[in-house]
């Protein structure tokens, strides 16, 4: 094995921001240009973008403005429109925004958390010559206020456009506005996003699949109802033992498993497991261990045991995945210190999600949960909204006959998310097609050390976006993803690949550990299918 040289500072840093409950705005590899074909001109003005000229059914535009762009933006046309279902009283708004000279495709950006998407998220690709798009889903902002009505029934509408609709129409209604513009539509049609926006584009390519060439799905919630739903459970296992866990537990108990662990998969000392899933480090060692918050006691190794091995029911049957090892716990931001006593703090959107979605009552008291009515919680999340917000079909037959490509990545270390929904999606895929036929459509890399759509110690992803319009555009089906850690200075200080799973970059012999070409793609721990 060998020891890594010049490591980036801030290995473990943990950005409570990108925990699934706020995903991330921002857009990996969007702002890279791939080959364009001839650049494309407008063929009308932008105030020519009407209501009357697109003549779109429940559609109206809001506003139109030509935007002169400055030294890092082109000169775009920006259009906002409002889709409506009548005769429910909801508003998707939908953003578009079209660059004067155009590279003749089409980018959809996706949102986070309960965020459908910003016009923010445009920039990116529109300076790179996109025609670009996002919407709101039905709902301004990133609250869940949306989901009840005033007399506490569930806006099922609202919902609808969250889970799926208000994506639909944001895509049909930003062709509709780059056909007009142009006096053509798109050669190639891209969806990018990651956390909510990774939902978003998987259930594009399961509900409309003809809507996308490629999507890139990063840290996808694949299975919104248990994963928003389990998010929680390390509240639930904390009220209940009435143990709260100092956080400085929680980091050592990390620290501790990454160091019994650090050479697995990659066989390099780096701060990272290569293969969580082969790391088998049991965490009843540290009782005892010195702490800066004391010493850790058998009480809290049990409760730091329960919370990893995620959601159970009280029988002790499997509900959902919990967190891997070298992930950091969720419990490290949400317990804090009041008069002197540890006490536990749920997520706002976790609570947003309970009180709103699930007891319809937005004075909620969460700590009123028990383990019984966390698992009543979970079946009814799971049957009320595995349908209409979870987007875990494997049935891609559709999107794979239209010619779509998905690419999937997912960080290895996310504690909001857990990469293990990710791959037991995958391998129902590969199931369902066999291996052969889904590597057609269907690639996923996971990112060891990687935290929701980025951070933490590991190497990031670079080139993602990049890689997906060359596999779609040119059929080049990408077998690893490039992936860097740069230092506080911008420096690049380490390249490594990321292999297509079920396969880990291995160092080979005693090469240079920082250098990408040092590594060779070999056997990873394939993930034990969850019961169904």
């Amino acid at each position: 094995m060998r020891q890594r040289r010049g490591r980036a500072t801030g290995a473990l840093t943990v950005l409570t921001a990108l925990a699934v409950g706020v995903g991330i705005m921002s857009v990996p590899g969007a702002s890279a240009r791939p080959p364009a074909p001839a650049p494309v001109q407008p063929a009308v003005a932008c105030a020519d973008l009407t209501t009357e000229a697109l003549g779109l059914a429940n559609t109206t535009v809001d506003s139109t403005a030509e935007d002169p762009g400055d030294e890092t933006t082109p000169a775009s046309c920006r259009v906002q429109l409002t889709v409506t279902h009548p005769p429910a009283d909801d508003a998707v708004t939908v953003w578009v925004h079209l660059p004067t000279t155009w590279n003749g495709r089409f980018q959809a950006v996706g949102g986070g958390g309960f965020s459908g998407g910003s016009p923010e998220s445009l920039l990116a690709p529109l300076r790179a010559g996109y025609a670009t798009a996002a919407t709101d889903a039905g709902h301004p902002g990133a609250s869940a206020d949306f989901a009840l009505n005033a007399d506490r029934t569930l806006d099922w509408q609202r919902i609808r456009d969250f889970g799926h609709v208000g994506l639909h129409d944001m895509t049909v209604t930003a062709k509709a506005v780059i056909s007009a513009y142009y006096g053509r539509g798109p050669e190639y049609s891209y969806w990018n996003g990651c956390s909510t926006g990774g939902r978003q584009g998987l259930m594009e390519a399961q509900r409309y699949p003809d809507d996308y060439d490629g999507v890139l799905a990063g840290a996808p919630v694949i299975n919104y109802p248990q994963m928003q739903t389990g998010q929680m459970w390390g509240q639930v296992v904390m009220l209940e033992e009435q143990h709260p866990v100092a956080p400085c537990t929680f980091a050592a108990a990390l620290q501790a498993t990454i160091a019994a662990c650090d050479t697995v998969g990659d066989g390099v000392v780096d701060g990272v497991i290569g293969d969580p899933l082969a790391c088998d480090f049991d965490l009843d060692q540290l009782v005892g261990t010195e702490t800066d918050c004391g010493e850790i006691t058998a009480a809290d190794v049990a409760v730091m045991k329960r919370i990893a091995e995620g959601p159970r029911g009280q029988d002790g049957s499997f509900l959902w995945y919990g967190l891997a090892p070298g992930t950091p716990y969720a419990g490290l931001n949400d317990v804090v210190e009041v008069d002197g006593e540890l006490v536990g703090k749920p997520f706002v959107y976790d609570l947003w999600w309970f009180s709103l979605f699930l007891a319809q009552d937005p004075d909620w008291d969460w700590r009123t949960l028990t383990y019984a009515g966390f698992e009543a919680f979970f079946a009814q999340a799971v049957e009320m909204y595995g349908d209409v917000l979870g987007a875990d079909d494997p049935d891609l037959s559709a999107f794979a006959e239209h010619g779509g490509k998905a690419l999937l990545w997912h960080g290895a270390a996310d504690f909001g998310v857990p990469f293990q929904g990710t791959v037991d999606y995958y391998e129902r895929v590969r199931e369902l097609f066999g291996a052969k036929r889904t590597d057609d459509f269907l690639r996923l890399f996971l990112a060891p050390g990687v935290g929701h759509c980025g951070g933490g110690a590991g190497a990031q992803p670079t080139g993602q976006f990049e890689a997906l319009v060359d596999w779609v555009e040119h059929g080049r089906a990408p077998r690893t993803l490039d992936a860097q850690v740069v230092d506080d200075d911008g420096t690049v200080v380490q390249t490594r690949p990321l292999c297509a799973y079920p396969r880990v970059a291995r160092l080979t012999d005693d090469r240079d550990p920082d250098d990408a070409r040092s590594y060779r793609c070999a056997t990873a721990t394939r993930l034990e299918p969850a019961p169904r």
